[in-house]
């Protein structure tokens, strides 16, 4: 009675077990009866005309007097349903026995042939009894069964067919077997094995779910004597043409099984993945997102349905956040990296001004302008910074001029002062050491006729010079027709100006500064012009300050060809006299108007000091004069300051004046000017009815003539004779 107990209650339990295991509520048709006590009633199955698909699939619900809810039977086979499913159909199935003192022996065989039901492959065949071979028959010539044994003994067991699931039945007394798939008539056979001593016991067998083995105790027969039905599981197969295929929503496998006893054909559906509800009246898209058990969009993501399956995209909703972080994440990103690339830079950038000053002979030219009586306090250290900015980065555009020294920039300084920056384009030692001169020399120097430096660059990588700004250009442009201007001429007048304020602030250099300073590369391209062409002398590059009745001995020979005095060029012996001779060579360029190196039509140079002393000692000084010289016929002075040049350009150092002396005959030849112009203007004053008559004779000679310099006395050059007799005023 107790087993009996269990089994009715398993039997209760197996209809709910299966409900929680479907994965989707059965679907009826509309309209239809979708339940028979506890028993969903799925389409293909109903209970009314119409609500099933055909007289197969009727269900009879039968009302019993000692049970509260009806119970569903399959009409067609008879068979009671505890539970039906996608294909599947739990149905109470019969238990067949013999020489059973309770039971019906030789029961008739459950026959599905001809219905669209067959036994499902989870089945399997079980024989319950000692010493019991459990055979299938009316499965044409397959050989199915088992045979039992008296106790636990797994060597005396036999299968007969199949795989080995004698697990079942460990505890002896019973024997289990796997059922053919799709079998559609269940007739056993029960005998004793042979050989054995009992052969009348009572015997049992049938099919039942394997999932609802363990609901079973059958390891004692007699246990087994009230039961009259196990659970079984029937599937189905649909006709197509009762139904509608829609592969896109539903899968389904076509079975075809062919036997000597039956043939069934047709088709086992389900709904695909992403859908649900009963195939065989159509699938439904799953809404994922209506269950989050189902999808695994988390965090900033939603769920968006689509069909059979769902994505996840970006709520919306969280876009304008997120972009904003992302962005200010990036914007601090960058911002971090610029400050540390900036802090980085300007680290950097110290570290090199630092190297670029001590390379640059910061502290050299801080200890040469700090032993110069304070003329440390008249010199200004630049920034880069302040340079970059006057000279618009050292705009090409800004080019004043380049030579072997450096480049010129035009800039203005932040107090509104036009400069010119010189930009050193070597920075080797020796270059290096030209740099730290001119700085130290222009230090000490405060004459009108020598350009002012304002202040130096050593943060650098080159050495920079800032310098007043001259805005003529230079002496060497105006001689040699760079500035194609007619309105403009450099009259003779202008010529003996500039040649005094040069020789004045050579003077200076060589006599009246506190250390005696030679230019070493006196040109007229190192003579510049200002506003009102007043001479300033530049370029203090090769400048050295030297002691009193000191020379200076040179490895390399440092000038320009054309100027170099002779001497040094072969002694390398550079004293206040070599620029006495690069003086003279200027002399002769304003007289002249030619370049220093003479190119004749045979293509041959020639030095332009050596022509001149040539034709001077032939009384030819006319062939060299320049056209303008020659037009202002100032004979006198003009000899005067040809023999001066020829006196500076003597082959021999000791005979050329010092630098006082030729500023001083210079400045006697100015004052001479000076009083004939005075002179010519009281006779203009005095005789304002007729023409002056001028230092030439015009209508004595002929029109191409001009003034006779063949006839003008040659001064011979002496230290002691004075160049020119005044009379005393």
């Amino acid at each position: 009675m107790k087993m009996r107990s269990i089994f009715r209650i398993s039997l209760l339990l197996l209809p709910i077990l299966f409900q929680l295991a479907t994965a989707a509520p059965p679907v009826t048709k509309p309209g239809c009866q979708n339940r028979c006590g506890n028993i969903s009633i799925p389409y293909p199955f109903g209970t009314a005309q119409d609500c099933y698909a055909n007289e197969m699939f009727k269900i009879v619900c039968r009302e019993t007097a000692n049970e509260s809810a009806p119970r569903a039977f399959i009409s067609m086979i008879n068979m009671e349903v505890l539970n039906i499913t996608d294909g599947a159909a739990i149905v109470n199935g019969p238990i067949m026995s013999s020489n059973c003192s309770d039971r019906q022996s030789n029961l008739p065989a459950l026959n599905l042939t001809g219905s669209p039901f067959f036994f499902s492959f989870g089945n399997v065949f079980t024989a319950v009894g000692c010493n019991v071979r459990a055979l299938l028959t009316g499965i044409g010539r397959q050989v199915v069964g088992c045979d039992s044994t008296c106790s636990a003994d797994s060597n005396q067991k036999t299968l007969l067919y199949g795989q080995e699931i004698n697990s079942l039945c460990a505890d002896g007394n019973c024997c289990v077997a796997r059922a053919p798939y799709r079998m559609q008539v269940f007739q056993p056979s029960l005998d004793t094995k042979n050989g054995s001593e009992d052969s009348s016991g009572c015997k049992l067998a049938f099919l039942t779910d394997e999932t609802n083995f363990s609901f079973l105790n059958i390891t004692n027969p007699q246990a087994l004597q009230g039961w009259r039905s196990v659970p079984l599981v029937l599937a189905w197969m649909m006709d197509y043409s009762i139904w509608r295929y829609d592969k896109s929503t539903m899968d389904c496998k076509y079975f075809l099984y062919e036997s000597s006893v039956s043939n069934v054909s047709g088709y086992e559906c389900s709904c695909s993945n992403g859908y649900e509800g009963n195939p065989y009246l159509g699938c439904t898209d799953i809404n994922e997102c209506k269950d989050p058990n189902r999808h695994s969009c988390l965090g900033i993501t939603k769920c968006v349905n689509t069909l059979g399956s769902y994505k996840c995209e970006v709520n919306k909703y969280w876009i304008v956040p997120i972009l904003v972080v992302v962005i200010a994440g990036i914007l601090s990103l960058l911002a971090g990296i610029s400050w540390l690339y900036k802090l980085a830079k300007k680290r950097k950038n110290i570290e090199l001004k630092r190297k670029f000053f001590k390379r640059n002979g910061g502290l050299l030219l801080q200890q040469q302008l700090s032993s110069n009586h304070g003329s440390v306090q008249k010199t200004k250290i630049f920034t880069s910074k302040e340079l970059e900015t006057a000279t618009d980065r050292f705009n090409e555009n800004r080019i004043l001029g380049q030579g072997g020294q450096g480049t010129v920039y035009k800039g203005m300084l932040e107090d509104g002062r036009i400069v010119a920056v010189k930009r050193s384009t070597i920075v080797g030692e020796e270059k290096l050491e030209e740099f730290i001169n001119e700085v130290v020399i222009l230090s000490q120097i405060n004459h009108r006729n020598v350009v002012k430096l304002f202040g130096c660059c050593l943060e650098t990588e080159v050495p920079l010079l800032v310098y007043e700004f001259i805005s003529n250009g230079n002496l060497f442009q105006y001689l040699h027709n760079f500035y194609q201007n007619e309105d403009f001429i450099l009259s003779w007048e202008m010529r003996l100006q500039i040649a005094i304020e040069v020789a004045g602030a050579l003077s200076y250099l060589h006599s009246a500064a506190s250390i005696p300073i030679y230019h070493r590369d006196i040109k007229s391209a190192n003579i510049l012009l200002d506003d009102k062409y007043r001479a300033k002398v530049s370029d203090f590059g090769s400048s050295r300050s030297m002691a009193i009745d000191q020379t200076h001995l040179t490895t390399n020979v440092q000038g320009t060809f054309g100027y170099l005095d002779p001497e040094y060029f072969q002694s390398s012996q550079f004293t206040d006299k070599s620029d006495v001779y690069s003086f003279g060579v200027v002399l002769v360029e304003l007289l002249s108007g030619k370049k220093p190196i003479i190119s004749s039509t045979s293509q041959e140079t020639r030095s332009l000091a050596t022509h001149f002393i040539v034709l001077m000692e032939e009384n030819r000084l006319f062939d060299i004069l320049d056209v303008q010289v020659k037009e202002d016929c100032l004979e006198e002075e003009i000899m005067a300051v040809a023999n001066l040049a020829k006196r500076c350009l003597n082959v021999s150092r000791k005979h050329r004046p010092t630098m006082k002396e030729v500023s001083a005959e210079l400045e006697r030849i100015g004052l001479l000017h000076r009083k004939s112009i005075v002179q010519q203007n009281e006779e203009d004053t005095n005789e304002k009815s007729t023409m002056v008559e001028r230092l030439c004779n015009w209508d004595a000679v002929p029109i191409s003539a001009t003034c006779d310099f063949d006839n003008a006395r040659s001064v011979q050059s002496t230290v002691a004779e004075p160049l020119i007799t005044y009379n005393t005023l």
